[in-house]
């Protein structure tokens, strides 16, 4: 099945600055070397195989799945075959100091990836969780950055989210702040990052859900409301390695809009995919009636699908890629658009910040009240949408 027709598109939106470049990507990639931290998950995995078809020196993936990653290595062996370089895998948490043992032993790299985050709003709905989340997003990011600066790492770069500019939600905002982090050592290493759409189909997500509920024939529910603009894995991979590879310093690369990319609805999606598969969407008015009718109906060639408003917390009701305040670049490629930033943060704020979560951690204990609070402190323009309501309590 074509991911593109799914999204309304027909051209992969990158390949003409891809194919521009792609002399000076495979020069600098096969005298290089590599490190992808959370290589294993849907854009970990998109990077890592941009940069192993291009035979790089070395390539190390680090990732907390196991079983995602050997997923990964399947994939490699049964797509691309073999390389001459060191390519290995580990099943590591970057938070563990198992992993600070592994850079340790070595560590060298010209160029650092981290693709590793908590990337759904559910992550937020109690402290603990949202705490991870916290770690993950940001203090795991501020480590790997100090050991890259003392391995003498050419350069890291780090994904962020189009939910960090202007965020209504917590992930989002974990985002904003982890860039505040990143502007603080780019004082030390070169770093560069990027803000994309949703990508289609990747692991978690509801696209990736609507295969699920297929293969257990169960109903379909997605929002009616809400559009999103997106990305397929392979695109979200060039955009990543782009940014790597020709990011100056402090660059937030993001998909330009154009006729290609538009905003397109989850029930749209799910109604194209169905038909795809030769079934109708068949629209029912309640979880019960989707979940009594779908044995009669699946056997007519219709699939039950509930199409809601959504009312969950954090949804933001439209996709931006930057704010009105930060400076473009939107002559240097054909489709890519870059944000130019200057180290700007405050570091009394970063310091409270870091002091304040490492004082509730050490407590053990901490509520989500203080935490959006804190969250305000960094970011005062942030509107958190809290709704009391979250994906756990939906079907």
């Amino acid at each position: 099945m074509k991911v593109l027709n799914l999204i309304g598109r027909q051209i992969e939106i990158f390949d003409n600055d891809i194919s521009s470049h792609e002399n000076d990507l495979y020069e600098i990639i096969k005298k290089s070397s590599f490190l992808v931290i959370g290589g294993a998950g849907s854009i970990g995995q998109a990077v890592t195989k941009e940069i192993f078809k291009r035979n790089p020196l070395k390539l190390h993936v680090v990732d907390i799945s196991e079983n995602n990653m050997v997923e990964l290595v399947r994939d490699l062996r049964s797509s691309y075959g073999y390389i001459d370089g060191d390519f290995q895998t580990f099943a590591l948490d970057i938070g563990s100091i198992e992993y600070d043992a592994f850079i340790n032993s070595d560590g060298k790299y010209d160029y650092v990836l981290n693709l590793s985050a908590l990337k759904h709003v559910r992550s937020e709905k109690d402290p603990f969780t949202l705490m991870r989340m916290i770690d993950v997003n940001i203090f795991n990011t501020e480590k790997t950055l100090e050991q890259s600066i003392k391995k003498g790492t050419k350069k890291y770069f780090c994904v962020s989210t189009d939910k960090a500019a202007n965020p209504v939600n917590m992930m989002g905002a974990s985002k904003r702040i982890m860039e505040m982090y990143l502007m603080r050592k780019s004082q030390e290493i070169k770093i560069s990052t990027a803000r994309f759409a949703n990508v289609a189909f990747s692991d978690g997500s509801l696209l990736h859900g609507f295969n699920q509920r297929i293969i257990k024939k169960q109903p379909i529910v997605a929002p009616n409301d809400i559009k999103r603009y997106f990305v397929t894995p392979k695109e979200s991979g060039e955009l990543c390695l782009m940014s790597c590879i020709f990011g100056e310093n402090r660059d937030v690369f993001f998909p330009k809009l154009s006729q290609s990319l538009h905003l397109i609805t989850f029930a749209d999606i799910a109604t194209k995919y169905l038909a795809e598969l030769g079934y109708e969407a068949y629209p029912c008015k309640t979880e019960q009636e989707a979940r009594d009718n779908v044995d009669s109906l699946i056997k007519q060639k219709k699939w039950p699908c509930l199409f809601t408003i959504s009312d969950t917390t954090g949804e933001k009701d439209f996709e931006e890629f930057f704010t009105d305040s930060e400076v473009l670049d939107m002559e240097r490629f054909e489709n890519l658009g870059v944000i130019k930033n200057k180290a700007s943060f405050d570091k009394s704020k970063l310091d409270v910040f870091s002091e304040r979560i490492a004082k509730m951690k050490s407590n053990k204990s901490w509520n989500k009240e203080e935490i959006v609070d804190l969250f305000n402190f960094m970011i005062p323009n942030f509107e958190h949408k809290e709704t009391g309501k979250y994906l756990d309590s939906k079907m």
